[in-house]
């Protein structure tokens, strides 16, 4: 099974913080890491490696403001879905967090169901917007303009749509290789007429024109049944 997409959840309240985690992890559609102020959530987020597709954020934390925390995000260039929570439903509260940059704002109490409609709405509209863009070796990998830019040596790489969409998929599923047959289901669809031969065609193809050596590949890796993406070009199995 594929990991969960990784989620960043800012919450000073432990129980509430750990609640919503499990909850939001018991599927494994996401992966959950939890912050409790604005100096770790900050410091997760700039990391080297760090990879949110998303954050949730209260507003009251123990130091500092989350919505003066968004608005630094947004300064420094992070894109992500950012989901404000707070206790007030007070007009100015809001429009002060939608005009920090975040993209929803949820007033507390809510129901687990509405923050996933609108966590999901959010990842949906992002993956699909001009900002979205995903590292992958030496290339930054925009889906919805389905291109790879390498901009050391100014080259861009256009991918079909059944390219940019494995590699997207790929690059949700984090470190685990996914199957063959799961892959070719989330691309192509539940289509008998299209066998396991069609994704490796597509590779085969794909791999012609990210890889430096096709034939040793770094970042398109054949792995358990199936195949796993390594954003850091090392080959090497994670650990």
């Amino acid at each position: 099974m594929p990991a969960g997409r990784p989620i960043l959840i800012v919450h000073d309240e432990t129980a509430l913080r750990e609640t919503l985690a499990e909850q939001l992890s018991v599927d494994g559609e996401f992966e959950i890491a939890e912050a409790d102020s604005v100096a770790e959530a900050e410091r997760m987020l700039t990391a080297k490696d760090a990879r949110y597709d998303a954050v949730i954020l209260d507003v009251g934390l123990p130091d500092g403001d989350g919505r003066d925390l968004c608005q630094k995000l947004r300064r420094l260039g992070l894109k992500m879905p950012i989901i404000i929570l707070t206790g007030s439903d007070d007009d100015v509260d809001v429009v002060r967090g939608l005009e920090a940059g975040a993209n929803d704002y949820i007033i507390k109490p809510f129901r687990l169901a509405v923050l996933l409609a609108r966590l999901r709405r959010q990842l949906s509209i992002f993956e699909n917007s001009e900002d979205a863009f995903f590292p992958i070796g030496p290339y930054v990998f925009r889906p919805a303009s389905k291109l790879l830019e390498e901009r050391a040596k100014n080259k861009r790489i256009r991918l079909t749509e059944k390219e940019a969409a494995i590699l997207k998929y790929l690059y949700r599923a984090g470190t685990r290789p996914v199957a063959r047959q799961v892959l070719l289901n989330e691309v192509w669809g539940y289509n008998a007429a299209v066998t396991t031969h069609t994704l490796e065609t597509h590779i085969y193809r794909l791999r012609q024109k990210i890889e430096a050596d096709p034939t040793n590949a770094c970042l398109l890796i054949t792995e358990g049944g199936g195949y796993r993406l390594d954003p850091r070009g090392t080959g090497v199995p994670p650990v």
